[in-house]
């Protein structure tokens, strides 16, 4: 489209003072325009950011007016959107699990469909009877810490450590555990278990994935958002499963549990690698868009 975007929502007043509600129609036409998911709701996001105000405020003064300002404050906001960045890493959080979680551009943005490695991990758990226990639990690879600390949510009396081979990462996963006012983690610079002695009751991990050769034609908001040190998963995608392999019968308690998130298409691969270390692998949870995205890796039967 011609002009900036800043003159592509004036217009939209035409010429007169642009409303809280105008600037959100405008910005998700503009959105929608770029060929960005979710226009309607990015605009709202970044309106109402821009603007300091919550959903309800934010349809409350619908019909309040901009000042040049709030006009520009959105307008920034929104020209990082229309250049990809993900809306939460313009502004600084994501929901996870329900919990509010600080990300920024050493952490990956926690993903919808890693829930599923929690569901699975909560199923593992219960279907033993030790929700109630102190467990043991690592994290490996924990980025912002959205799966040990959605965990340690659920689970009054255990225990988490977090590894992550980013330090900045692991500050930002520390953060969130004191945002949180979860005490019960810690946090360790290291390449996955490299630094851990088990025994844990249950590992969980979702690891680099994405084969190197790949990471080029992932969609703008990973590839050039993303840290590369949390996609690359080397050539085939599995060097970190084989890491993980290597390191878990010695992680893991006797009846102990590890549940990794798999990347498309490789399940039968992932299970191979950790079955030949001698553990028992199960049939992989499905994530909502029914993709196997969770497996069930168990010590003993």
């Amino acid at each position: 489209m011609a002009g900036s975007p800043g003159a592509t929502i004036a217009a939209h007043s035409g010429g007169n003072a642009l409303t809280v509600a105008a600037a959100r129609r405008a910005w998700a036409e503009k959105f929608r325009a770029g060929g960005i998911d979710s226009p309607e709701l990015d605009a709202r996001i970044l309106v109402g950011h821009a603007l300091g105000l919550d959903h309800a405020a934010l349809a409350a003064m619908h019909a309040r007016v901009l000042d040049a300002k709030e006009e520009a404050a959105i307008t920034a906001l929104a020209r990082r959107r229309i250049a990809r960045e993900p809306v939460a890493r313009i502004i600084g959080s994501k929901e996870f699990w329900s919990l509010d979680l600080r990300v920024d551009e050493s952490t990956l943005v926690p993903r919808p469909e890693t829930e599923t490695v929690v569901e699975a991990a909560l199923a593992e758990i219960d279907a033993r009877g030790l929700r109630s226990q102190p467990l043991r639990i690592a994290d490996l690879g924990t980025g912002s810490g959205a799966v040990l600390l959605a965990l340690l949510s659920e689970l009054p009396r255990a225990f988490g450590v977090g590894t992550d081979l980013s330090a900045a990462a692991t500050l930002v996963a520390r953060n969130n555990a004191r945002w949180l006012a979860l005490a019960r983690a810690r946090f360790v610079v290291c390449n996955m278990a490299a630094a851990l002695r088990g025994p844990f009751d249950l590992v969980v991990s979702n690891p680099p994935y994405i084969a190197s050769a790949e990471i080029a034609g992932l969609d703008p908001e990973v590839r050039d958002f993303d840290p590369r040190l949390a996609l690359d998963g080397g050539p085939d995608g599995l060097d970190c499963y084989r890491s993980i392999a290597a390191a878990a019968p010695e992680l893991l308690t006797p009846r102990g549990a590890l549940i990794v998130e798999l990347g498309a298409g490789q399940g039968e691969a992932a299970a191979a690698l950790f079955a030949t270390a001698g553990l028992v692998p199960s049939a992989p949870h499905a994530d909502l868009n029914g993709v196997p995205r969770a497996l069930v890796v168990r010590k003993g039967a």
